[in-house]
């Protein structure tokens, strides 16, 4: 395929422009119109239908204008958009948003989900890391009456979760020191997810005398464990999809698929790189093959950890989605960061 003139790049650029933020075909009076270029509306035409010719654009209907095809939204991605910076306003949006949830790793994630959500006007993915880093990193157990206590887990992938535990008898110094001895031995640096009702049992009952008192601890710590992996991807803002016309009576099926979360998750995985867009066709499952895919992880300690997604239209502001996504992944991963550093 021939390389684009900087004419049909111009145009092509526009055209994209334009038909995203009015959703109307682009004609080459009113392409020449909103951007000044300095040629005849014959000539647009033409280089316009050479453009549809070589698979950039699309004529919806005879006579009328022609709109981006995924081929043509590729290539505007990966060589005309512009790169910017997040514009003031969105930026001082985001940081007001997530400044509550400093400080606690899960609830980052979670509101850094909801802003691109509100943001894009799509729907939006989050995950929590995975992998290795996935780790217990602190267990605490503090007192709230003579029986019961409030045990807070902390995962080194910024994940934290919490419970009151009640045991027969007091919460004594001896009890407490006995308990943190065994975290410390068992599970602090241990994977979460690999903590089994059969080691419980076994740890509990090499403290003998104190069986009884330990084994409900234990099994706290277990199923607080366990519960770290139910965080690990969510689904928001499906309800904005139903607004957008380019989906039409689609929206329900695809927000049906959406809700699946191992689909979804093999979707999002699937994306290797720090910032992946996939467009209409290029997606892995049918289902999504009207809707863009923008895939932005974020690193935790200097290593790549969970990502923040969209999911809309292919007539979505690439330009917009992809500015707040850089910059929301930078910050989110520099206060979870600065969270588990504390």
């Amino acid at each position: 395929m021939p390389e684009l003139s900087e004419r049909k790049k111009q145009i092509l650029a526009n055209v994209v422009e334009m038909y995203i933020k009015s959703g109307e075909p682009v004609g080459s009076k009113g392409l020449i119109s909103s951007s000044g270029m300095n040629c005849s509306s014959a000539t647009v035409r033409n280089e316009m239908n050479e453009l549809d010719q070589m698979g950039y654009l699309v004529q919806p209907h005879t006579s009328a204008g022609r709109i981006p095809s995924e081929k043509g939204y590729r290539y505007y991605v990966d060589n005309l958009m512009p790169r910017r910076d997040v514009d003031e306003f969105t930026k001082r949006m985001i940081d007001a948003g997530i400044a509550p949830a400093a400080g606690d790793p899960e609830k980052l994630v979670n509101r850094a989900r909801e802003l691109l959500a509100d943001i894009t006007k799509c729907a939006a993915v989050s995950t929590a890391p995975v992998g290795e880093m996935n780790v217990i990193r602190k267990i605490e157990l503090v007192p709230v009456g003579m029986h019961t206590a409030m045990m807070v887990l902390l995962t080194s992938n910024g994940i934290l979760k919490s419970r009151l535990c009640r045991i027969d008898s007091d919460f004594n110094v001896t009890i407490l020191e006995q308990f943190y001895n065994i975290v410390e031995s068992f599970f602090i640096g241990k994977p979460s997810g690999e903590i089994s009702p059969a080691e419980i049992q076994t740890i509990a009952a090499s403290v003998e005398s104190n069986y009884f008192v330990m084994l409900p601890l234990l099994a706290a710590v277990s199923d607080l464990s366990g519960s770290t992996n139910d965080s690990r991807l969510i689904l928001g803002g499906g309800a904005n999809l139903l607004s957008r016309k380019d989906y039409g009576d689609k929206a329900i099926p695809l927000l049906e698929f959406l809700n699946k979360k191992e689909p979804l998750s093999e979707v999002i995985r699937s994306s290797k790189d720090d910032l992946s867009i996939r467009i209409g066709s290029e997606n892995l499952f049918k289902q999504l093959e009207d809707s863009s895919v923008v895939v932005s992880k974020y690193s935790v300690k200097g290593d790549n950890s969970g990502s923040i997604s969209v999911i809309g239209p292919t007539r979505m502001d690439y330009e917009s989605v992809i500015s707040s996504m850089r910059y929301l992944s930078d910050l989110l991963g520099h206060l979870i960061t600065s969270a588990l550093e504390e």
